[in-house]
């Protein structure tokens, strides 16, 4: 949460000339609901189940970046398409950062909590290897804007093919 996927997304589907998606987008545009309402009506059990269904399609697009939501890791099935179907891109942001870029956002159903710094802290403990056994490539968001995040991503890219 709150590093930058959707921005830093955008501006790299721009670079290459491809389209972006958002998969938290995309499921609200299916349902016709909210994030929070999925949550408080389905729970995330729920809503982990709609993002799976998106992302299991999004990931056989081509041409297309992808933003997933920050726990789409969690679920090996997302893990298998995010690693294996493109190239993913693990966004590091430190918990500070989280906490300064996510501190009014209501639109975050997990940090609904007495200690939003808590949770973030233990959401990393647990998504971080997560988001490595998938990446492709790590990059550090602290440095530089998003669109200047977006070059080094092309650049990372562009330097190191994959088979």
């Amino acid at each position: 949460m709150g590093a930058g996927k959707t921005t830093i997304g955008r501006h790299l589907a721009e670079l290459l000339g491809r389209d972006f998606m958002d998969s938290d987008h995309e499921i609200e545009a299916r349902t016709g609901a909210n994030i929070p309402w999925i949550f408080e009506k389905e729970g995330e059990l729920g809503f982990r189940l709609r993002e799976k269904n998106v992302i299991a399609d999004l990931t056989n697009k081509k041409n297309l970046v992808l933003a997933t939501g920050g726990g789409a890791v969690t679920q090996p099935e997302n893990r298998q398409h995010l690693h294996h179907r493109g190239i993913t891109i693990y966004l590091m942001t430190s918990v500070d950062l989280q906490l300064m870029r996510t501190y009014r956002d209501r639109n975050r159903p997990l940090l609904q909590v007495e200690n939003p710094e808590q949770k973030l802290k233990s959401l990393l403990a647990e998504r971080d290897p997560l988001y490595r056994e998938v990446a492709h490539f790590v990059v550090e968001t602290h440095q530089g804007s998003a669109r200047d995040l977006a070059q080094k991503i092309l650049q990372l890219i562009l330097e190191n093919p994959l088979p």
